[in-house]
């Protein structure tokens, strides 16, 4: 477990993104491991929030070109490449090595499974420090000041040209089982992002509660329940969700209660009907909106028609 602190949103770092990151990114998500401390548990496949931690990575390298998860296959909320390191179980540096065949960009992006508040945002940073640098890498720190090697972006011919080294150095000269991250990391030039919240990662029972129960305050619990219905329904949409509270608000206090979930409802289907995307539902909440006003004043109107 790395450390976690409850200050800041999660996923959105603890500073303002420097810049949209490079053009294309690949990604390689490490989801095999033996989660012994979980008591063997699947722990790729554990929900916080609804949602699988591997999924909640996924969505946030969901802007890569190319995604490879290694591990066994399994249903995800996008698709992916799978690849598996041989033989299974030789740690994360035989993983990496193994997904990073399957990829072509420069930059990669380099994920461990069990990252709950990882978001898109942390990845924008992690690629545009790196293209900003001269570094062969940026990753993220944890509350502790330690570097979290699987929360990075790298640039991918360095991280080949080390792997090749290292492999060299065994009998076989291909074998790459067993050895530790840290002799990858070692030997690259790095640039390190702190970030406590993005960089919480769940190793343990206690961990899990702990991120379950986060996603629960009343700061986030709206935006990781609307992305969570997302993900379940199969929808890649951003609307303004302030202006459906809004809406919701005004139909429950100038109407009745239960017209707040109809009349969103009734949003959500005209938006749909006029081709879908935020301005449809901007629009179709506006016109809702002024109608649950006008109803409201009629309430209050006590003057006698003319």
């Amino acid at each position: 477990m790395t450390a976690y602190e409850p200050p800041g949103d999660p996923g959105a770092g603890t500073d303002p993104a420097p810049g949209p990151g490079p053009a294309g990114y690949d990604a390689v998500v490490l989801a095999g491991g033996a989660a012994r401390r979980l008591g063997g548990a699947d722990k790729p496949g554990l929900r916080v929030g609804g949602r699988a931690l591997l999924d909640r990575v996924l969505a946030a390298c969901a802007g890569a070109r190319t995604t490879v998860v290694v591990a066994g296959p399994r249903p995800t909320a996008r698709p992916v490449t799978w690849a598996r390191e041989d033989p299974p179980g030789g740690g994360p540096l035989a993983a990496l090595a193994a997904g990073l065949r399957h990829t072509t960009a420069e930059y990669v992006v380099v994920l461990s499974a069990d990252l709950p508040f990882l978001g898109e945002p942390t990845v924008a940073r992690l690629l545009s420090a790196l293209a900003a640098s001269e570094a062969d890498g940026v990753l993220l720190t944890d509350a502790d000041g330690r570097d979290q090697p699987l929360v990075a972006a790298y640039r991918a011919s360095a991280v080949r040209r080390e792997l090749a080294a290292l492999a060299r150095e065994r009998e076989e000269g291909t074998d790459l089982t067993g050895m530790p991250l840290r002799r990858l990391t070692g030997a690259l030039r790095l640039t390190r992002v702190p970030d406590a919240v993005a960089s919480f990662d769940c190793d343990t029972w206690d961990d899990i509660a702990t991120a379950r129960a986060r996603i629960r305050e009343h700061g986030h619990v709206l935006d990781e329940w609307i992305s969570a219905a997302k993900d379940e329904l199969g929808i890649d949409l951003d609307v303004d969700t302030g202006l459906l509270l809004d809406l919701a608000r005004d139909a429950a206090h100038g109407v009745a209660r239960p017209a707040a979930p109809l009349t969103t409802f009734l949003v959500g289907y005209v938006a749909g009907r006029a081709g879908g995307g935020p301005e449809a539902v901007a629009e179709a909440a506006r016109k809702a909106a002024a109608l649950a006003q006008r109803w409201a004043d009629e309430a209050t109107d006590a003057r006698p028609d003319a």
